[in-house]
């Protein structure tokens, strides 16, 4: 980690940065080459401009802005996914791994959101709505995407107050999403009708995406967004995730169904952040990683992970939560593979949208289909995106499970197999088993994208994963259950105190790292 990047400061701290301190608004916002305000609005400049932003901070995209990203996501949702884990002893140790939550390593999720997606989205409505409804369209539908990922980490968070006076109040989790799928409604409306009349794209020149400006693969993935979140929502308002998922899928243009649909951002020239923290040796194969895929004998692991440079030839995953003496100890571990060895980065996959299906179907929702076509369609469609072979003999294994995790230096951290299930599909079993096999799927499908991962193990409680040897907590946080949000961050408790007491009023528990979110609500999945 570069630690001398985290104290980066912004115009204002906190959120006030984006909203409440704007009285130079237009000598910031001067274009240092000189054009003029009507130069920048030729080709509607002045509204593509706030596009790039969005694109870069959903997950932090940039040289030299990787520790934003490892603490954005890297050095909490990845590794609490189950999709990886850290050789390094931060602060000795006792750090999220352990945890024991890093307040200043958190801020960064709040203070890349807020000044790059948030603002940006608020920019081009004040500049686009009811103008140029196409381009407020599109920022709706990366606002969406970037910001359901904060309310999945916090909970309560400021969304409809944007841009009032201070202090600003925070919504529920509940009412963001509500909004959330209005604006989706908005988005998917205003683009369908655009496609219907035929009319070329405006966006394509400002499309980091591999859509290039096409309305009709937005809208696919509009709708796509729409199922993961109705999903999201299914233990806490069922009657409402079926009407909204049902509604995703009956769209006219649906959702994603080739692997061509993916959202995938393109950089231009950077690669996915993890590369880089895996050239740093922070980052390596989790062991939950290692006990399923190689039970599994799951050919994508290749995709996936390198080869241990301690134990050649071999996969070597570190359990999360451990002790660590030494870096040194697990850093020739399996680093991560190819799949980051790239400037494309995929956020929403077509894999995702048919394990969605699949699940909507075992609930008795009209999917388009039944429940075992969707797992193995998810399941095809994400061999096919990694390029790995033997996709019809991997579904009808009915033998092969995880393995026990073994630590080769440290027996302490070893661990028998959790997550005790098959892969090939079997109607005769309760639909409990067929969700755990269905998310276990989908957790395969999903890396390296730790985010959804984690909101999926905390929804469902899928898959099973090896608990923390140690839990730094103080008791805040349940070993079993694990870490289910994380503490409103330190910028919004110093400058915006009273906004952060009506997110708490909100938040149905205490602010720490043990209190369920809005959706995560402590039921049987059926």
């Amino acid at each position: 980690m570069k630690l001398n990047t985290i104290k980066r400061t912004a115009i204002c701290m906190s959120l006030f940065a984006a909203v409440g301190c704007t009285d130079n608004f237009e000598e910031i916002n001067t274009n240092p080459q000189g054009f003029s305000q009507e130069q920048l609005e030729q080709d509607f400049n002045h509204i593509k401009a706030g596009f790039a932003p969005m694109f870069n901070n959903i997950q932090v995209i940039g040289s030299g802005l990787e520790d934003q990203y490892q603490l954005q996501q890297n050095l909490n949702s990845d590794i609490w996914s189950g999709y990886m884990a850290t050789p390094t002893g931060f602060r000795g140790g006792s750090n999220n791994t352990t945890y024991d939550l890093i307040d200043g390593w958190n801020d960064a999720i709040w203070t890349n959101a807020y000044p790059n997606v948030m603002f940006n989205a608020y920019d081009i409505a004040n500049k686009s709505k009811g103008k140029f409804d196409n381009f407020y369209a599109l920022s709706l539908i990366l606002k969406v995407e970037g910001m359901h990922r904060v309310t999945d980490i916090f909970g309560p968070i400021i969304y409809s107050q944007f841009g009032k006076n201070a202090p600003i109040g925070y919504d529920s989790q509940e009412e963001v999403y509500n909004q959330m799928f209005s604006e989706l409604d908005f988005a998917v409306t205003e683009l369908t009708k655009r496609v219907d009349a035929g009319e070329p794209t405006a966006f394509a020149d400002a499309d980091m995406s591999s859509y290039k400006g096409s309305y009709k693969a937005w809208v696919k993935f509009a709708n796509t967004l729409r199922l993961r979140l109705a999903m999201r929502i299914v233990k806490v308002n069922p009657t409402l995730a079926k009407e909204q998922a049902e509604k995703a899928v009956a769209q006219k243009f649906g959702v994603m169904t080739a692997n061509s649909d993916a959202f995938r951002i393109i950089s231009p020239t950077f690669f996915n952040s993890i590369a880089k923290i895996n050239d740093w040796l922070d980052i390596r194969m989790s062991a939950d990683m290692e006990s399923i895929l190689k039970g599994y004998n799951d050919p994508r692991i290749a995709a996936y992970f390198e080869t241990s440079a301690q134990f050649p030839g071999q996969y070597k995953g570190i359990r999360t939560g451990i002790n660590i003496g030494g870096k040194g100890d697990h850093e020739r571990f399996s680093g991560i593979g190819e799949v980051v060895q790239t400037n494309v980065i995929f956020l929403v996959t077509t894999a995702e949208a048919y394990f969605l299906r699949s699940e909507g179907a075992l609930r008795g929702w009209n999917m388009g289909g039944d429940a075992k076509t969707f797992y193995e369609m998810g399941i095809q469609s994400s061999f096919d995106q990694r390029g790995a072979a033997g996709v019809s003999a991997y579904m009808a294994d009915n033998v092969s499970l995880p393995i026990a995790y073994v630590d080769p230096s440290f027996p302490e951290n070893n661990g028998g197999p959790v997550n005790n299930i098959t892969i090939a599909w079997d109607e005769a079993v309760t639909n409990e088993v067929k969700l755990q096999r269905i998310i276990t799927q989908k957790w395969i499908a999903g890396f390296p994208e730790g985010q959804e991962a984690w909101s999926d193990y905390r929804r469902t409680g899928y898959p099973k994963l090896l608990p923390v040897v140690v839990n730094n907590s103080g008791g805040k946080i349940s070993t079993a259950l694990g870490v289910r949000r994380i503490n409103f961050v330190q910028s919004e408790i110093s400058n915006n105190n009273a906004g952060v007491a009506t997110g708490l009023a909100k938040l149905g528990g205490p602010d720490n790292g043990g209190t369920r979110l809005w959706w995560d609500v402590n039921t049987p999945n059926f």
